[in-house]
C-alpha cells in the first residue's frame, strides 16, 4: 500500500505512520516540518494554511490518504479536491462530537449531526470536525471513510489528559478520584484506532464509524487503578461523589480530565453504540496496557508531556484538589 499521512509526526498521526511502516507500506507524511517525520517515511512539506501551502502535493498517486485535521473545515475541502483524481481512498479521523447534543444513550451513527459548512474557515470543534467529513464525502464519496474517534489516550498523547492523571498519581498519598468508581468510561487507544483505520481503509470499508471501546470497557475506577500500578506509588483515591464536586466548582473534562458526571455529557462521550466498528474488526486492548505504555513513554520524557498549542492545558487548579478532599471530612 502506498500511503500519504496528511500530518504524521503526533500522536494519532504519529500512531497511523508508525503501525504503516510496520506493516512494511509505502508511506509519504504531510506536515509543517517542525516537528520530524517516523523513520522510514518520506517527508513533503507544506503550510495547509497558506496559500500554496499543498504544492507538495500536486504530484504523485497513494492507494490511500489518512488525514487527521481538527480545525477549519475548507481545509480539508480543499487536500481532498486536490487528491481526489490521484488516490484511491480518503480516511478522515473525525470525532463522535458532530452528533447533536444531547444524544441517546447508546446511540449509533445514524444519530443527527450538528450543522456544517465544507468550506468554512472553521467555527468551534464539532461543526469543524463535520465539516470536514462532508468535505470528504464531496470529493470522494463512497471510497471515504470518517472514523469518529471518541476520547482518545495512549503513548504520545498531546493533550494532557492520562499523562496529568499518571504524574498526579505518581506523587503519592490521597488523592481525589471522581465517581462513582464503577462509572464507565470509552475511549481508544490511538493505537488501536490506527490499527483499525488502516484494516478498514485496506478493505475498503466506508462511510462513519464510531471508534471507541464498547461501553463499560473500562471504569473510572480501573483507569485509576491502573494508573496506581503502573507509576507503583502509595497513591490512595478518595472517591468523590458528583455532587461534592460540583459544590466546589470544580468542571469535569477539563479541570478533572477523562472525567464527566452521569446524565446527558456522560450519555454524549461514553455510551455511544459501536457494533458498526466492532462488526468492520476495532480491537481495543485492556486498559491497564495502554496506561503502563503511556507511563512508560512519559518517563522517557521527564515526566513532561508535549502540549498542543490549540489546547488549554488540563488538570486541577491551585488549591482545588484541597477544596476536594476538604469536602469529604
Amino acid at each position: 500500500m502506498r500511503l500519504l499521512v496528511l500530518g504524521g509526526t503526533e500522536f494519532v498521526g504519529r500512531a497511523i505512520v508508525e503501525d504503516a511502516l510496520e506493516r512494511g507500506w509505502d508511506v509519504t507524511v504531510f506536515h509543517r516540518g517542525s516537528r520530524t517525520a517516523p523513520r522510514g517515511a518520506t517527508a513533503l512539506h507544506g503550510d495547509r494554511l497558506t496559500g500554496g501551502g499543498l504544492g507538495a502535493l500536486e504530484k504523485g498517486e497513494w492507494d490511500a490518504v489518512v488525514d487527521t485535521w481538527s480545525a477549519a473545515p475548507r481545509v480539508v475541502h480543499e487536500s481532498a479536491r486536490l487528491l481526489a483524481d490521484r488516490v484511491g481512498r480518503y480516511a478522515y479521523i473525525s470525532s463522535c462530537s458532530v452528533y447533536a447534543y444531547p444524544s441517546d444513550p447508546g446511540s449509533d451513527e445514524t444519530w443527527p449531526t450538528v450543522q456544517a459548512d465544507p468550506e468554512s474557515d472553521g467555527t468551534d470543534y464539532p461543526a469543524d470536525k463535520r465539516g470536514g467529513e462532508l468535505a470528504v464525502e464531496a470529493a470522494f464519496g463512497d471510497r471515504s471513510l470518517s472514523a469518529r474517534a471518541g476520547l482518545i489516550l495512549g503513548p504520545h498523547e498531546n493533550i494532557g489528559r492520562l499523562p496529568w492523571w499518571l504524574n498526579r498519581i505518581a506523587r503519592g498519598g490521597p488523592f481525589p478520584a471522581p465517581g462513582p468508581a464503577d462509572l464507565p468510561l470509552q475511549y481508544v487507544d490511538a493505537r488501536d484506532l490506527a490499527a483499525w483505520t488502516l484494516d478498514a481503509t485496506a478493505s475498503g470499508v466506508s462511510g462513519p464509524h464510531n471508534l471507541v471501546s464498547p461501553a463499560g470497557h473500562a471504569t473510572m475506577g480501573d483507569l485509576l487503578a491502573a494508573c496506581v500500578d503502573a507509576t507503583g506509588s502509595d497513591a490512595e483515591p478518595v472517591w468523590l461523589t458528583p455532587e461534592l464536586i460540583a459544590r466546589t466548582g470544580v468542571e469535569p473534562w477539563s479541570q478533572l480530565p477523562v472525567w464527566v458526571p452521569p446524565g446527558e455529557p456522560h450519555a454524549a462521550l461514553h455510551d455511544n453504540d459501536v457494533s458498526r466498528a466492532l462488526a468492520t474488526g476495532l480491537c481495543c486492548r485492556p486498559v491497564a496496557e495502554t496506561v503502563a505504555d503511556t507511563w512508560e513513554w512519559l518517563v522517557s520524557l521527564g515526566g513532561v508531556a508535549p502540549q498542543r498549542p490549540d489546547r488549554p492545558p488540563v488538570g486541577l487548579p491551585d488549591g482545588a484538589e484541597e477544596r476536594l478532599l476538604a469536602g469529604t471530612r
